[in-house]
């Protein structure tokens, strides 16, 4: 030690400052103290030829509890880079979500042959075929729903349950089906079909792609009403596995609708209007998670109607005493540029409609 210093807690008392003293030659500062740790060797290493009885610490060691930190912070960091690497490079990912392919239909107008029958509600279900069926929801029956090779059962049931949400919405809800409001039905639908969903009822054709009826059922209210009788249903819900990524569910159900003229509420002046609709509906995990579906497609026979009547916006049934005498369907010309609609048409037989004088 070189110079001379004073102790670390100052002069002692009743020592003149500056003078010297018997303390002065053993005062040490902090870092000389630091410098001169020693350690002592172990017997193994004393053993050895001109071997010293203590050594100094490196400053490693001096710093053992530092380089812990150092080492324990390097290996998390490694820990975290490989769980990011194995998350990308993973050989069992998910598979890419499916692709939302837009709504197919079509919608076929029925024609009779002859008027219309017409009368109380009551008499004409029991004279036709509607007669055994069961009324709204009640005729919309789940099947028991099985685990397929990639889906569990109450994923199954999902489906079914949401497919039957929506049949029951877009075919038996009185709002709806008078030409009210349609939100409830688009809820149900894959967001991404919901923007072909708008242009369907914003701007309706023809065209297999925006036929509002296509969707749903619906009659123009400033036409027709429904009369005081419940809708009588039948049909079916299937279910298979089209992907180890899709479910798919095929609803085919025939709706028997009691209508009339708008603004009438006589009791003997209503008819029968059958909509026969065959929907498939598609299924991937994120719907049945968030309670939607796809339509992928859509196959609507309605009637009595007009083979001209257009039927992209509302149904338009031909009512009680009407007829479509002479009726056929609209020409299709195959040299006009750009898409062309093509009109179908078909035949209501007469079995399919109550029978004229019918009684209990």
């Amino acid at each position: 030690m070189t110079g001379r210093g004073d102790p670390p807690e100052g002069t002692p008392e009743g020592v003149p400052g500056g003078g010297e003293d018997e303390y002065r030659s053993v005062v040490f500062d902090e870092s000389f103290v630091r410098a001169a740790r020693l350690q002592e060797f172990s017997a193994r290493e004393r053993m050895g030829d001109h071997a010293r009885a203590v050594r100094s610490r490196h400053a490693w060691a001096r710093a053992g509890a530092s380089r812990q930190a150092v080492v324990l912070i390097l290996l998390i960091a490694l820990a975290f880079a490989a769980a990011v690497y194995m998350g990308v490079r993973h050989p069992y990912q998910a598979p890419p979500p499916q692709t939302v392919e837009p709504l197919r239909s079509s919608v076929v107008p029925l024609a009779p042959r002859g008027e219309v029958p017409g009368g109380a509600p009551e008499q004409l279900v029991r004279t036709s075929p509607a007669a055994e069926f069961r009324t709204g929801a009640e005729g919309i029956t789940l099947p028991g729903a099985r685990r397929t090779q990639s889906f569990s059962e109450s994923q199954v049931m999902s489906a079914l349950t949401t497919a039957k949400d929506y049949v029951v919405t877009s075919a038996l809800d009185p709002g709806v089906v008078t030409g009210g409001p349609v939100r409830m039905v688009r809820l149900l639908l894959d967001p991404a079909q919901q923007n072909q969903f708008d242009r369907s009822f914003e701007h309706p054709v023809d065209d297999g792609r925006h036929s509002a009826t296509g969707w749903l059922t619906r009659f123009n209210p400033a036409e027709v009403t429904l009369a005081d009788a419940p809708v009588r249903v039948r049909g079916t819900l299937t279910v298979v596995e089209r992907s180890p990524a899709t479910l798919e569910v095929t609803a085919d159900h025939i709706f028997v609708y009691a209508v009339q003229r708008a603004h009438e509420r006589g009791p003997d002046h209503a008819s029968l209007f059958t909509v026969r609709r065959e929907t498939r509906f598609r299924f991937d995990r994120g719907d049945l998670r968030d309670h939607h579906l796809e339509l992928v497609q859509s196959a609507v026979l309605a009637g009595p109607q007009s083979c001209a009547a257009n039927a992209s916006g509302y149904l338009r049934p031909l009512l009680a005493g009407q007829s479509a005498k002479g009726d056929a369907p609209a020409g299709t010309d195959p040299y006009a540029p750009g898409r062309t609609p093509v009109s179908l048409c078909g035949a209501l037989t007469p079995g399919s409609q109550p029978r004229m004088g019918g009684g209990s």
